[in-house]
């Protein structure tokens, strides 16, 4: 049932009443109150405040959920969100995320506490999605404005929003159109109501109109804050990844536990060796175990010198770092069938300290269970006992061994704790080999290895296998097996059409995790056209979510045609059109990788168990967590921690891990944060008469209210 949505409009006395604080915590106070570091998110399923409650999550920052929707769900009122804690007044929530301007019944004691608490402690509203109305700052759209979709939009970071929260921004905020048949983005394009003292931080042209209206912008009103958001969105489109950070910064004051870098890493696999070729014609790859054509004939690709110092020029280009993953058995072989000569080797060598290097093992050999290929797909061998058939522990142990030492021989600047297995191999891998290899672990404590790669299609988890803990990296969708763009076009095709188009079908047999191609790929555009775009929006997802897992390609993807440089140029250039010099790509090595990741389990499990505590008192910030558990966060630039300047620069702030000796670890801001005063100067702000609230006839909130004059 629709309801009747009225401006609340409370006294200052109303207010103190409602959180039930004697009076004269309404004037100066020379006890500062407690805010603890901690977000309130008040849900009602939808995926904007899923969005924001996701960002929070993946950085780190603590959160407590109230889903509307639920029964039994706790009732927002003042005991909930402030108390006193040994005689201090303390604000239980640093900020408050609505999913719209105002979420509960018309005259509800739930909004008027929320008004007041936000009020009586300066806590920042974020209204996650919320119409274009004059209850939050905007004028209908009907006004001068436009409601509808806004795919392909180019809105943009203002003036005020570079000032502001949206400063790691270079400015363009461009709205995703992945699919023309499909509507992806709705908004409210609108501009400020007379009189009200609204800014817009980021906001986009009106179609059919003159002037730009507002998309995120803040409102201030009645000693209140709100971000107004006027457009949906979910957690894994590019708008809202680009916009997340500036929003949790708004919110937070720039005072928050958690942290969020912008991670990218490109592994390059098989590094020496050669990789076999796919056949457009046999439809497989000769030399793989499920190629059993007669007529199948291994064609290999390898580097050549001229693709190394294409790689390094590249590298040099973009300011990054590749980490060649190895196998020294693929030079080794080569000097012998030609006569001591590999002028690959020699050129990779001799540039070997441009490149970061993970030992692969030394042959690629499958270190799971001894493979079966007499059938297809092949099967685990097993013993006479009907046991499985185990690669041994010596066997893994010497492909792990000889290749370290054929590569400190030559000079590679190896971390000997990193390890990358041929496909993973000796982890589980269904549905032939369900559990590890049990010699793996022993091996790989024999030669101290510390970090393991895995496929984190297979296992997007950590785990320990071991005394080693794996790091999960993401597969690129551009093939091993594919040295020119027609060949990874026919393969894709292959992979992605159903039998009627000439394919394997495979997707057809895999709806849940496969999508059919409308049509086969066209040769000769179908890499450029389609797989580049569509990989490049993924790796960048990946980049802009926080999320520092490595991605791999194959050496044979850098040589003939170079086929994995459109994609890394469209992540690497296209975040570079996006994000200021202050916010860049963030190139960790596996085991930098691999700690960050072990660090953020420990972190959230200790905040999930309510094992932390942080809370701010004036220019005072107070963390602690238990013993061994390393504490993030993100403080404003010229916090000091026992008087040394805290974390790393990062987006105009600083950030980094604080090891944890279970005792409190005060942090000490520059200055307090500013109390509620005149938002920073903006051509879309206004300030005139008091706003005309009445509502023009037909107009209905999309929220699910109708608003009345």
């Amino acid at each position: 049932m629709k309801r009747t949505i009225r401006t609340t409009v409370l006294t200052v006395g109303a207010l103190i009443a409602a959180l039930g604080l004697p009076a004269g915590q309404a004037q100066a106070d020379p006890i500062a109150p407690r805010v603890d570091l901690r977000v309130l998110v008040v849900s009602d399923g939808g995926p904007s405040t899923d969005a924001i409650a996701a960002e929070l999550d993946a950085a780190g920052t603590p959160y407590t959920e109230v889903d509307l929707t639920q029964a039994g769900r706790p009732v927002i009122d003042a005991g909930f969100l402030a108390d006193t804690v040994a005689g201090r007044p303390r604000a239980k929530y640093q900020a408050v995320v609505l999913p719209n301007d105002n979420p509960f019944a018309a005259n509800s004691a739930e909004m008027a506490a929320l008004a007041a608490y936000e009020q009586t402690y300066a806590i920042p509203q974020v209204d996650a999605y919320t119409y274009a109305r004059p209850e939050a700052g905007l004028q209908y759209p009907v006004y001068g404005g436009y409601s509808g979709s806004v795919d392909g939009v180019q809105a943009s970071v203002t003036a005020a929003g570079k000032a502001g929260a949206f400063a790691y921004l270079d400015g363009a905020v461009p709205f995703e159109d992945n699919d023309p048949a499909v509507g992806e983005s709705y908004a409210y394009l609108s501009k400020p109501v007379v009189g009200a003292d609204f800014t817009s931080y980021v906001d986009a042209p009106i179609p059919g109109a003159t002037g730009r209206g507002s998309l995120v912008g803040e409102y201030r009103h009645d000693g209140r804050r709100e971000l107004v958001v006027t457009f949906v969105y979910n957690q894994y489109q590019q708008q809202f990844r680009l916009l997340a950070r500036g929003i949790v910064e708004w919110m937070t004051g720039g005072t928050r536990l958690g942290a969020s870098r912008n991670y990218f890493a490109v592994h390059v696999d098989d590094v020496f060796a050669a990789d076999d070729r796919w056949n457009t014609t046999l439809n497989c790859t000769p030399g793989d175990v499920d190629c059993t054509d007669p007529n199948a004939v291994p064609d290999p690709i390898r580097m050549t010198p001229a693709d190394v110092n294409h790689a390094v020029a590249w590298q040099n280009e973009h300011g990054f770092t590749l980490d060649l993953a190895y196998n020294a058995a693929g030079s080794v072989d080569h000097r012998e069938d030609n006569n001591g000569a590999d002028p690959l080797a020699d050129e990779l060598i001799a540039d070997r300290g441009r490149f970061r290097w993970i030992n692969h093992t030394y042959t690629h050999a499958f270190l799971g269970c001894v493979q079966d290929t007499s059938v297809v797909p092949w099967r685990c061998a097993t013993n006479p006992d009907g046991s499985t058939r185990w690669v041994t522990r010596n066997e893994i142990a010497d492909e792990i061994a000889t290749n370290r030492v054929w590569g400190q021989t030559a000079g590679l600047p190896l971390n000997n704790g990193e390890l990358v297995t041929g496909e993973h191999s000796g982890m589980r891998v269904l549905p032939q080999q369900p559990v590890d290899n049990p010699n793996l672990a022993l091996a790989l404590g024999d030669n101290q290895i510390t970090w393991l790669g895995s496929d984190n299609s297979r296992e997007p988890g950590q785990r320990s296998v071991g005394g080693a803990t794996t790091v999960p990296r993401y597969p690129m969708n551009v093939f091993y097996n594919a040295g020119r763009a027609a060949e990874q076009v026919d393969e894709y095709n292959w992979i992605y059409t159903s039998r009627a188009q000439g394919g394997s079908g495979i997707c057809e047999d895999n709806p849940a995790t496969s999508t059919c191609l409308p049509a086969p790929l066209d040769p000769a555009t179908g890499y450029a056209g389609h797989i580049v775009p569509l990989e490049t929006r993924i790796a960048l997802g990946h980049v802009l979510a926080n999320d520092p897992k490595p991605h791999f390609i194959h050496q044979s993807n850098l040589a003939e045609d170079r086929i994995a440089y459109p994609v890394l140029d469209g992540v690497l250039d296209g975040y570079a059109a996006l994000f200021a010099d202050d916010t860049p790509v963030v190139n960790l090595r596996t085991s930098d990788i691999g700690t960050e990741l072990k660090r953020r389990a420990a972190w959230k499990n200790a905040v999930t168990a309510g094992q932390v505590t942080a809370y701010r008192i004036g220019t005072s910030v107070t963390v602690q967590a238990p013993l061994g558990v390393a504490v993030t966060a993100t403080l404003p630039t010229g916090t000091t921690l026992y008087g040394t300047a805290f974390g790393t620069a990062y987006a105009g702030a600083r950030s980094g891990w604080t090891p944890s000796l279970g005792l409190p670890l005060l942090f000490t801001l520059p200055q307090a944060p500013a109390a509620p005063a005149a938002a920073a100067p903006d051509t879309a702000r206004v300030t005139r008469p008091a706003p005309d609230t009445r509502v023009p006839a037909g107009v209905t909130d999309p929220v699910g209210q109708t608003a009345t004059g």
